[in-house]
């Protein structure tokens, strides 16, 4: 058995990665996330409803069966409506498939890692794996109706065929067949978090450092034309429903108007999440979203901004110490009361204690995000978060300073991590939004072990003295 797992170490890490996901979602199936039978969803009650809906009619729509809508970005609703149409809808159907995904992470940044760092690249790939695969935060989430795994599971496998296509030195078949890989790759990452675009121009710069202008062009010109192509059926099916340009999906302008509003900071420091922000005075959801209710949205964050110019280095500051919190963020959650969330078209209901300090309540009753108060998620769950999360990132730190020499390289690393931070600092930040590439983060950590390990050992090992002829 030793020998068996030496020889085969990335089947090992796979196998697991699917034993502590498997035994975790059986023994909580029953209470958490059989939402089947307790009807509380964890993650997203939308995707649920996007799926049944697509299920019954056929149509992607969320106010009812039949009537379309461009809400939210389609590709997780449609692998939801793929499951429930083959599996069934259940929890446990969900989360086995998004363990899936979470394979498919795990092996990618396995390749990745070695690629990037092939001096201790095996090691650190393991290393880096094994992080990723008992990181508490996303085996939870990854485990509950959500996007997460996989858009992980994308972006991990588009990196690494990133990757393998800068390091082809002659635009050849395999060049070729790599570049439309990573353009349909893109494509699906656009169709499932549309912010996820955003990184494209800083991994052309990432190109630039090893290759000619003319062979960026070339690779990166094809993977940009296929990532159209693939997400031009839905855009113009998008059209066809609103009769005008539609950037993939209509949550833009909430999010914006979420993450840039004179509730924000407050909200933010007394430890809620950006979600419960009541709307602009004046807009109310609809009952069908549309165009210019996103636009009316990002609009009242827009004025916000114009007219508060002040207020913007504290706004910018206060989101990104939330983004890369070591405790996991939001601190706080609304406890139960009458009026409904945001979500559910209603204002959470904000107030203040004896000591002046925000208090949100108004969640109604059964809503599977009352489970996070309980001393299990919140002071457990928490506790776990920062030990782990928070060794973790000073490992890090230490790593990216030890790896700087091969910069040309782990810098892919620097620009994923820095377009996250700046595209939630726009918008709005938590720490469901900035896991995904914490695996990323662990390369650092795991080399920094290594660097640790090595230093460690050298030190306690006899020195030679030379023998005297």
């Amino acid at each position: 058995m030793i020998r068996f797992i030496t020889r085969h170490k990335l089947l090992a890490l796979l196998v697991v990665t699917v034993a502590i996901r498997l035994s975790l979602l059986i023994a909580l199936y029953p209470s958490i996330f059989a939402f089947e039978r307790t009807g509380a969803i964890h993650g997203s009650g939308a995707y649920d409803t996007y799926a049944l809906n697509l299920l019954a009619s056929g149509v992607y729509g969320k106010a009812a069966p039949g009537v379309p809508d461009a809400h939210l970005p389609p590709l997780i609703s449609y692998v939801t409506a793929a499951i429930y149409a083959t599996l069934g809808r259940s929890g446990f159907a969900v989360g086995v498939v998004n363990i899936g995904f979470d394979l498919i992470t795990v092996a990618a940044l396995y390749h990745l890692t070695r690629r990037l760092l092939p001096r201790y690249g095996e090691p650190a790939a393991l290393l880096a794996g094994a992080m990723f695969a008992f990181y508490p935060y996303l085996i939870f989430q990854n485990l509950t109706l959500i996007d997460t795994p996989l858009f992980m599971a994308l972006l991990y496998s588009w990196l690494l065929t990133l990757v393998l296509l800068r390091e082809r030195a002659s635009f050849d078949s395999g060049a070729w067949r790599l570049a439309l890989l990573s353009g349909v790759l893109l494509g699906l990452i656009a169709l499932v978090r549309t912010n996820a675009v955003l990184l494209a121009p800083g991994l052309a710069l990432w190109f630039l450092l090893r290759r000619s202008l003319m062979q960026t062009a070339a690779r990166l010109g094809i993977v940009a034309l296929v990532s159209a192509l693939v997400i031009a059926p839905w855009m113009a099916h998008v059209y066809s429903i609103y009769g005008q340009f539609v950037p993939v999906a209509l949550n833009g302008g909430e999010n914006w108007y979420q993450g840039n509003n004179r509730y924000l900071i407050a909200y933010f420091r007394a430890g809620y999440d950006a979600q419960w922000i009541p709307p602009p005075d004046g807009v109310q959801p609809p009952e069908r979203f549309s165009p210019e209710h996103s636009a009316r949205l990002a609009a009242a964050g827009w004025d916000y901004l114009r007219d508060n110019p002040q207020v913007i280095p504290e706004l910018l500051w206060t989101k990104l110490l939330v983004h890369w919190s070591i405790p996991i963020t939001p601190t706080r959650n609304p406890v139960a009361g009458e009026l409904p969330r945001f979500d559910y078209q209603g204002d959470a209901i904000s107030s203040t204690d004896a000591q002046g300090n925000l208090e949100i309540g108004g969640l109604p009753p059964g809503d599977p995000v009352d489970l996070y108060s309980s001393s299990l998620f919140d002071i457990v769950g928490r506790t776990i978060h920062v030990v782990y999360f928070g060794s973790l990132f000073v490992l890090g730190l230490f790593g990216i300073w030890l790896t700087r020499d091969a910069w040309r390289d782990v810098s892919l690393i620097w620009i994923v991590q820095i377009a996250t931070t700046v595209t939630y600092v726009m918008f709005h930040p938590s720490t469901r939004y900035r896991v995904p590439t914490d695996p990323l983060l662990f390369i650092f950590s795991a080399w920094a072990l290594i660097a640790l390990y090595t230093w460690w050992r050298g030190a306690r090992l006899p020195s030679k003295r030379v023998q005297p002829a």
